[in-house]
C-alpha cells in the first residue's frame, strides 16, 4: 500500500538511472551480453523492413558467402545504442556520431558480448567519446567502433517502462508445412459449387495453381467469368457447368460426384444448408454408414500445433451414437495428417461426471466405448472443461491427471452452438487460421466460411487431398492404414 495515495501496486517497480558526465570518469565501462535467436532476426526484420533472405530464408543462406542465416549486422549495433540510452549514461544521453565496423556475421546461437568504455571525455560541451566493442563467445571481434554522445548532465531515475509482450506466431511457416504434406501427390478433380464470389473462386483457382486441385465449376457461367474478369483471374484451364442458380449448381455437382466424375467437392457462395441437403439426400446424396459431421483445423498463434474443433457446422444437437461417429471422423483425419494417435479432449463446462449435465454423461461413455474398442485409433478423456483440456497447468491445478491436458490434438464439443462460437472466438479474438473439411460422405467437402480468405480455402482443399490420398492407401491396404 502507498501511504501517500493509498493505492496498492502489485507490481513491484523497477528503475532505470543514468550516470551523469560528472559521474563518468575515463576508463569507466559498462557490458550487456545477448544471444541472438531466430525470434531476433525476424522481429528485427519486422521493425526494419530487411527481408534480405541471407537473414531468414535457409535455404537461400546454404548457397550464400556464410553457408548459414546470420543476423543483421545493425542488430549488434543497437546493442550498442541500447547500453548508452539506458545505461552507460542512461536517460537524457544524445547521440552526436557513431561509427561501426563489422569485422565477422553474427550466426545464430552466437553469444555476443557488448563493451562501452569511457576514452575521451569534454567539458566545454559535455560530450563524451566511447570505444564500442562487440565480441563472440569466442572471444572474436564481431563490432568495433567508436561513439560520441552528449552526456546527461542531471541526475534522473525513473520507473522502467513496461513493454507489450510480443508473441511470435509463424502461421506462413505452418500453412507451408501443410501444403508440403501434399508434394507429389496427384492432384483430386474438386466440383466448387457456384463460386460466384471473389473469395470462392480465388480460393479454387489457388488451390488449383498450387497443384491441390483440378477445378470444375458449377454454376451461372456468366457470373463466374464476370468474378473472374473483375478479379483478375485466368479461369480458362478449367471446366465450367452452367447452372441457372445455386441450387441447380448444388445438385448437379453432387451428381457428378455420385457418378464418379470427381474426388471431392467444395463450398462457393452458396448457404450451408442448400449444399448439404443435397449431400445428405437419401436416394441422391453421397451417404455413407457414417454420420456426416465438419471439422475445423484451427491454427492457434498461442498453441504448439494444430487443434481439430469437432463439430461446429453440421450436427446441432448431437446424441451420444452420432457423436462416436463424429469422433471416429475427426480421429480418421488426424490419421490422414500423419497424427497416429490423436488425442482426444471431450468438452463440457465442468470436469466432473454429473446426471445434471448430458455432456458430462457422454463423455464419460465416450471414453468407456473407446475402452471396449467402439471408437478406434486416439486417446479419449473426458469430461474436461476447456482450461483443463488446453491447460496442463490448469489441470494439475484441480487435480486433474491426464495426458490430453494440455496436448490436444482434437476437441469435441457438446454441440453446434458451442463449437461454432469455440471456433468464431479462436479465429477473431486469438488471431486463428481455419481450414474446414465435411467428413463422413463419400468425398471430403471443402465447406469454410464465406469470410473466409483464399489461404482458408486453399489450406482445406491441401486437408481434402490428404484425406483422398489416405483412402487410396487403405483401399490398396485391403482397408488397413
Amino acid at each position: 500500500m502507498n501511504s501517500e495515495t493509498g493505492m496498492y501496486n502489485p507490481i513491484p517497480l523497477e528503475f532505470i538511472e543514468n550516470r551523469t558526465y560528472d559521474e563518468i570518469k575515463v576508463g569507466d565501462t559498462a557490458v550487456l551480453t545477448r544471444t541472438l535467436r531466430e525470434e531476433d532476426i525476424q522481429l528485427f526484420a519486422i521493425m526494419s523492413g530487411d527481408m534480405n533472405p541471407t537473414h531468414l530464408d535457409h535455404e537461400y543462406a546454404k548457397s550464400g558467402m556464410f553457408r548459414e542465416v546470420v543476423g543483421h549486422s545493425m542488430w549488434g549495433g543497437t546493442l550498442i545504442s541500447s547500453v548508452l540510452g539506458t545505461e552507460f549514461p542512461g536517460p537524457g544521453t544524445v547521440y552526436i556520431d557513431q561509427t561501426l565496423h563489422f569485422c565477422r556475421p553474427v550466426i545464430l546461437g552466437d553469444v555476443i558480448t557488448v563493451t562501452i568504455t569511457a576514452k575521451q571525455k569534454f567539458d566545454h560541451n559535455k560530450h563524451i567519446v566511447f570505444d564500442c566493442r562487440c565480441v563472440n563467445q569466442h572471444g572474436l571481434d564481431v563490432i568495433i567502433g567508436a561513439a560520441e554522445v552528449l552526456a546527461p548532465m542531471e541526475k534522473i531515475k525513473r520507473p522502467k517502462v513496461l513493454l507489450p509482450e510480443v508473441h511470435m506466431h509463424d502461421s506462413v511457416g505452418r500453412y507451408q508445412q501443410l501444403l508440403a504434406m501434399t508434394e507429389g501427390l496427384k492432384p483430386i478433380t474438386m466440383a466448387v459449387v457456384h463460386p460466384c464470389d471473389p473469395e470462392s473462386l480465388k480460393g479454387a483457382v489457388g488451390a488449383a495453381e498450387a497443384g491441390l486441385v483440378v477445378p470444375i465449376l458449377f454454376g451461372p457461367e456468366k457470373k463466374i467469368r464476370s468474378v473472374a474478369a473483375q478479379e483478375g483471374l485466368d479461369i480458362t484451364p478449367y471446366r465450367i457447368v452452367d447452372t441457372p442458380h445455386s441450387h441447380a449448381a448444388a445438385e448437379m455437382a453432387v451428381a457428378l460426384v455420385r457418378e464418379g466424375g470427381a474426388d471431392s467437392l467444395m463450398k462457393g457462395s452458396l448457404h450451408t444448408d442448400e449444399l448439404m441437403a443435397e449431400v445428405v439426400a437419401s436416394k441422391t446424396g453421397l451417404r455413407t454408414s457414417r454420420r456426416v459431421s465438419h471439422v475445423f483445423l484451427m491454427d492457434i498463434p498461442n498453441y504448439h500445433k494444430y487443434l481439430l474443433i469437432t463439430d461446429a457446422a453440421i450436427n446441432i444437437t448431437p446424441s451420444l451414437e452420432v457423436k462416436v461417429d463424429i469422433l471416429q471422423n475427426a480421429i480418421d483425419l488426424a490419421h490422414a495428417l500423419k497424427i497416429n494417435n490423436p488425442k482426444v479432449a471431450i468438452l463440457s463446462a465442468v470436469e466432473t461426471v454429473t446426471p445434471k449435465l448430458q455432456s458430462t454423461l457422454d463423455a464419460a461413455a465416450l471414453c468407456k466405448m473407446a475402452d471396449r474398442g467402439q471408437i478406434k485409433g486416439g486417446i479419449l478423456d473426458g469430461p474436461l472443461a476447456f482450461d483443463n483440456a488446453i491447460s496442463s497447468l490448469a489441470a494439475k491445478a484441480k487435480g486433474i491427471k491426464s495426458i490430453v491436458s494440455g496436448d490436444a490434438d482434437i476437441m469435441l464439443v457438446p454441440d453446434l452452438e458451442s463449437g461454432n462460437m469455440l471456433a468464431k472466438q479462436l479465429e477473431y479474438l486469438a488471431e486463428a487460421h481455419s481450414a474446414g473439411i465435411v467428413l463422413g460422405a463419400r468425398v471430403p467437402i471443402v465447406l469454410t466460411s464465406r469470410a473466409d480468405p483464399m489461404q482458408a480455402r486453399v489450406a482445406s482443399c491441401a486437408v481434402a487431398l490428404l484425406l483422398a490420398q489416405d483412402a487410396r492407401d487403405r483401399a490398396e491396404n485391403g482397408g488397413n492404414a
